[in-house]
């Protein structure tokens, strides 16, 4: 019916049916609820009552009967929620934004265990600033990553637990050869996972082409459907934003995921007692505790800290 049959004014106050949020909106909106019929059961007074009436006197006067099917779409602005709050805007979550929360629900379910630690990082820079010119010179501009990245595929051979999955009846873990090394980026559209196949067989140069292309394909919105599929493990470089320790969710089918904080320079002890400036970053681990436990986790870690620590040992575990 028109909405001047469904909502009128009683000719004296009386208490009416509503809800404790329809009264708080309508208390808001310093409207007389007790001087309302609803349209609800026995004049109910219900929040799409006072919708119609906000939205009418939001609007210039004028004599346009409002037709039932006018009346059925969904109202327009002011929106405002049952606890009183008013909605600026309702976003869509779509595509890679629709996937994060679809994985994330779903690793609800995992048990997570956390682990951390900080990791010396000042021979890694002088390691970097030595390559740096030949990495320039092949058209490669040689960040920190592509060692990290090395560095945990070199600690995923010792530890290969590290890199496997368990099967939804929790009866099997699977051990992978591949280590396809995920690392998550930021994008206009969304953060996205792409991941480099197989860097066990990867030189370190190799491992840095690959990751500046994957950035490359990730930021321009080309990412193809190889690029995110079967990740094996996953790096997030949440320093580059800022932060220092982190709690990484698990993705799904992985059993293992890291977060890297930014370098920092900070003041420690050397082995003569004396304060000294050096170069630190933290790494949180986050495991699958039905797979990887504290022990395995820490030497793991441990390994990986120590490949960053004294990068000259990756050159020799590198086949």
């Amino acid at each position: 019916p028109p909405l001047t049959n469904t909502i009128s004014t009683s000719k004296g106050p009386r208490k009416v049916l509503a809800t404790p949020a329809v009264r708080f909106l309508a208390k808001k909106n310093k409207m007389e609820i007790d001087n309302l019929t609803g349209t609800g059961k026995d004049g109910r007074v219900t929040k799409g009552d006072l919708v119609h009436i906000i939205q009418k006197q939001s609007q210039p006067a004028q004599e346009v009967p409002i037709l039932p099917e006018i009346v059925q779409k969904p109202i327009p602005s002011p929106v405002i929620s049952s606890d009183g709050l008013d909605i600026k805007e309702v976003v869509t979550l779509r595509g890679y934004s629709r996937a994060m929360a679809v994985s994330m629900t779903a690793s609800l379910a995992i048990p997570h265990l956390g682990y951390c630690d900080e990791i010396y990082m000042d021979k890694l820079i002088e390691f970097r600033n030595a390559l740096k010119s030949t990495a320039e010179s092949r058209g490669i501009k040689l960040s920190y990553m592509p060692f990290i990245i090395k560095a945990t595929s070199l600690a995923m051979k010792t530890y290969p637990l590290i890199n496997s999955r368990i099967n939804n009846a929790l009866t099997e873990i699977s051990l992978i050869s591949n280590h396809n090394i995920a690392i998550a980026v930021a994008t206009p559209q969304g953060l996205v996972v792409p991941n480099i196949k197989n860097v066990q067989d990867l030189s370190l140069f190799e491992v840095a082409q690959k990751l500046a292309q994957i950035i490359e394909r990730a930021q321009n919105n080309k990412l193809s459907t190889q690029d995110l599929s079967n990740p094996t493990f996953t790096l997030s470089n949440i320093g580059v934003i800022g932060g220092t320790y982190a709690s990484p969710v698990l993705v799904p089918t992985q059993v293992c995921i890291g977060a890297l904080g930014k370098v920092q320079k900070l003041p420690r002890y050397n082995s003569r007692n004396e304060v000294i400036p050096v170069h630190l970053m933290n790494i949180s681990w986050s495991a699958d505790h039905r797979v990887i436990d504290g022990a395995t986790i820490a030497n793991f870690s441990n390994l990986f800290k120590n490949y960053l620590e004294e990068p000259m040992t990756m050159l020799m575990d590198t086949k």
